[in-house]
């Protein structure tokens, strides 16, 4: 069985070599990579493996981008210390989704599933059943108290020829616009930042941020004001005010009140 392992952690990628050592003797790792550029570059140019053991958080972005950009067929075990990106993971040809500091029991019960799902092909999920056992996953995990769960405090973000620290507390809103997502700041600046914003409802905590449409996620402070608009949907007022409106749909209009109101 030949295993690509995508790890950006040095200790963590050489810990998961001595676990799938002991799990599976019989995996010959093909190669080690930690970013999504090199894994494209990689799976492009070589036999498929026979699966994929893979961090989410890369050097240089999510490795579900990966999927993104290639038809991947080979399965995959995931690895990562933020369940948040599960619902994403199960998409992804996952066979399982397995928190950081891995076991050797799970790893070994993730193996066995590839197992029997190799010698039952009949029994591999459809996509389809995927893309249910992910609702009912996201579901579960919406349901579940969160406390040890660590939110993104800060974004590096560039000015001119700089990268600057900005915490969190700086941001006002999020707003996603011809596939480029900006960063507003409480003081008016604005940076393009590499995340999507699904990304961004992962990375943030949801007690100060909330994904008012397609378009932003704003923090609690930069809302202001709320109006009432045709077809039971809100216009909410932003500071720093977008260039545009910003519109809640009536299905949301609720949760957003709640949201407010803590």
């Amino acid at each position: 069985m030949t295993v690509l392992l995508l790890e950006d952690e040095y200790p963590a990628a050489e810990r998961l070599q001595r676990l799938l050592q002991q799990a599976a003797p019989e995996a010959q790792v093909a190669a080690v990579l930690d970013s999504v550029t090199g894994a494209v570059q990689w799976l492009s140019s070589n036999p498929a493996p026979d699966l994929i053991l893979s961090d989410i958080q890369l050097a240089d972005g999510l490795s579900l981008e990966i999927f993104d950009q290639l038809l991947v067929r080979s399965p995959v075990i995931f690895t990562t210390a933020y369940d948040a990106y599960a619902i994403r993971a199960f998409k992804a040809n996952s066979v399982d989704y397995l928190l950081k500091p891995v076991k050797l029991a799970e790893l070994q019960a993730a193996l066995t599933k590839l197992r029997e799902w190799r010698a039952a092909p009949a029994a591999a999920p459809a996509s389809g059943a995927a893309i249910d056992s992910a609702h009912r996953l996201e579901r579960l995990l919406d349901a579940l108290p969160h406390p040890d769960r660590q939110y993104k405090t800060r974004f590096l973000v560039r000015s001119g020829e700089q990268l600057l620290p900005l915490p969190v507390a700086q941001v006002a809103w999020f707003q996603s616009r011809h596939e480029t997502t900006t960063l507003a700041t409480t003081d008016n600046r604005r940076f393009v930042v590499d995340y999507t914003l699904e990304q961004l409802e992962s990375l943030l905590d949801p007690t100060q941020f909330f994904r008012l449409n397609r378009q932003f996620i704003a923090q609690l402070p930069a809302v202001q004001r709320l109006h009432p608009h045709f077809n039971g949907k809100l216009l909410l007022d932003l500071q720093p005010a977008p260039s545009e409106e910003v519109l809640v749909s009536r299905e949301k209009a609720a949760a957003v009140k709640s949201w407010l109101e803590g």
